[in-house]
């Protein structure tokens, strides 16, 4: 079974947030499916489904984003078959503009702290994942700040096609692989030149 690990943090207070973009895709994945109901499994809130004719675990650690690896390691040795080929991560990336995803096969965490502990509990960064972008339109002081504070409501609308996307990304990578994803819906970031 291929798991989809949507990263954020559990409780009221960070639901809008840009640091749970992953919880939201898995939501938003949840329901396209028919709104299959969330179990508490591992340190984490776990759902399954048939997404692109493939059985999947919709995972949503429950352990906060730094420690997320903790719910991640045991829900793939125990549906995973343990292989970090069955393993595909949703995240937020503050280096890709708000709105923009990108597919990705492998790679380092790239100061997620999320992907930081995932790979160092699995001891391996070779497994897929799908980042959304939430980097600021203006300078900032505090990044923490930043990402743990809730999405403006005239963003909503954008939020929502974003979530849609990255949607669609995942059904391609478990339909048709990683690589025809990337292709599919990877854009080149735009260095602003002044």
């Amino acid at each position: 079974m291929k798991l989809i690990v949507g990263l954020g943090n559990p409780g009221r207070e960070y639901e809008m947030t840009r640091h749970n973009l992953g919880f939201m895709l898995i939501d938003t994945l949840c329901l396209k499916a028919g709104g299959r109901r969330f179990r508490s499994e591992s340190n984490a809130m776990v759902a399954e489904l048939v997404l692109a004719n493939e059985r999947v675990l919709l995972v949503k650690p429950q352990t906060y984003m730094n420690l997320s690896g903790d719910a991640v390691r045991p829900l793939l040795a125990r549906y995973g078959d343990g292989e970090i080929s069955n393993l595909i991560v949703a995240s937020d990336d503050v280096a890709l503009p708000f709105g923009m995803i990108r597919v990705r096969a492998r790679g380092s965490a790239g100061g997620q702290k999320g992907l930081k502990s995932i790979i160092e509990r699995l001891g391996s960064q070779e497994f897929a994942r799908v980042r959304l972008g939430v980097k600021p339109d203006h300078p900032l002081c505090d990044l923490s700040n930043f990402v743990l504070s809730p999405i403006r409501n005239r963003d909503r609308e954008q939020l929502a096609a974003t979530l849609e996307r990255a949607a669609e990304a995942l059904a391609v990578i478990l339909s048709e692989g990683v690589e025809r994803a990337m292709a599919l819906f990877n854009e080149r970031v735009r260095n602003d030149v002044a």
